[in-house]
């Protein structure tokens, strides 16, 4: 599926504050409420097996319905079912998608008509950021890690390309839903590894921990 017109108008939604896909990523999870398990089996019966991760509204005044306008949409890649009927899957990232309306249906999961439209670049080639300075970049992230008390792989984070780097660490680090959703939204590598430095940054001015582990 490289090229928008492949994919559908509709897709399922997975809202799941705090969780981040991003195109070209992987992301696993664990499917184990009745309405999620149907989603998944729905999901395998589609040619293109898409899940919309989206990030619920948080915050004063909200309802907890409401959803960000724009998501990302993963392929399932991999599954495995429990004995006990749950079933633990990968997600491979896709592209981003914009949501017009929900679709009202039989199902119990939400579902959207969504638009491809202007996230072209999500099916191209890997993101590259020309201005990427990875020796600072690693310098800050050793200071976030050594304050936070984190532990990690360094060789491979040092080895990694700049899009699986940058990609990664905006997936798995303890930033707030909103901030999640400020990187998903970012629109180059080069503005999401902005972001991400900011937040970085201030996470370590604001001296609030973490308890993460990356692996």
């Amino acid at each position: 599926m490289k090229n928008p017109a492949d994919l559908p108008d509709v897709i399922p939604l997975f809202p799941l504050p705090g969780a981040l896909m991003l195109p070209r990523s992987r992301l696993p999870l664990h499917l184990f409420e009745p309405r999620y398990l149907a989603m998944f089996e729905d999901c395998l019966k589609t040619p293109q097996r898409l899940i919309g991760m989206i990030q619920p509204c948080v915050g004063p005044g909200r309802d907890g319905n409401s959803l960000h306008a724009i998501g990302c949409a993963g392929r399932v890649t991999q599954f495995s079912e429990t004995e006990d009927g749950r079933y633990m899957i990968t997600l491979s990232g896709m592209s981003r998608f914009r949501m017009i309306e929900e679709v009202d249906g039989f199902t119990p999961y939400r579902r959207a008509q969504v638009s491809w439209e202007g996230f072209e670049r999500d099916l191209g080639p890997t993101d590259v950021d020309t201005q990427f300075d990875r020796r600072s970049f690693l310098d800050l992230l050793s200071r976030y890690f050594e304050a936070r008390e984190l532990e990690t792989d360094w060789d491979s984070l040092k080895d990694a390309d700049d899009e699986l780097l940058i990609n990664s660490l905006s997936m798995l680090l303890g930033f707030e839903p909103e901030d999640k959703q400020a990187l998903l939204e970012a629109p180059s590598l080069t503005t999401r590894r902005e972001t991400l430095v900011t937040l970085i940054e201030f996470s370590l001015r604001s001296g609030e921990g973490n308890e993460e582990v990356m692996q």
